[in-house]
């Protein structure tokens, strides 16, 4: 996943917690962390001063805080994001413009998008998107016991029936 496919989830997020999107100096910012850039060189880079990056900084890292739920922290944003983006495909609840956006394995901080994903391209008909679903699902259940969580964990963790989740074995 790149830089922008990133950008684009994180504001969606926000969107989704605060009704606000992130302003050009908070996806600077953003963009920055993720390419290990300090302060200092996103301030020389887009005219701003480090203070006062570094003050947007520590607002932006607690809001994330607070949008996911979990400490975010220049050191750890990465995989905050990696694990919001993989977990971020919940069953039942109002976010469901993630749920194709799985199994991003790494990220890539090149700016160019990529033609993995297109948020452009043409609609998806309902039967392949229950589809992608249930594939997704299967991904994550499985992914959930290889880290060794029970059945009843995951139903828990993905909010969606024990029946659900035992049917994984079956479907198999």
């Amino acid at each position: 996943m790149d830089v922008p496919q990133i950008l684009q989830f994180v504001d969606e997020a926000v969107f989704t917690k605060t009704d606000k999107h992130l302003n050009d100096l908070q996806r600077r910012i953003i963009a920055g962390i993720l390419k290990g850039q300090k302060y200092a060189d996103v301030s020389e880079t887009y005219g701003y001063s480090a203070q006062h990056v570094k003050k947007v900084s520590h607002e932006l890292l607690q809001m994330l805080s607070d949008v996911f739920g979990e400490q975010v922290k220049k050191s750890n944003l990465e995989s905050v994001l990696e694990r919001q983006i993989n977990v971020g495909v919940t069953f039942g609840t109002k976010n469901t413009r993630h749920k194709n956006i799985i199994g991003i394995g790494s990220i890539n901080s090149c700016d160019t998008p990529s033609t993995a994903i297109s948020e452009k391209s043409e609609p998806e008909t309902p039967n392949f998107q229950q589809q992608s679903k249930n594939q997704t699902k299967i991904e994550t259940i499985d992914k959930l016991r290889n880290f060794g969580l029970s059945d009843e964990q995951i139903a828990e963790a993905l909010e969606i029936p024990l029946d659900v989740v035992n049917q994984v074995d079956l479907d198999e």
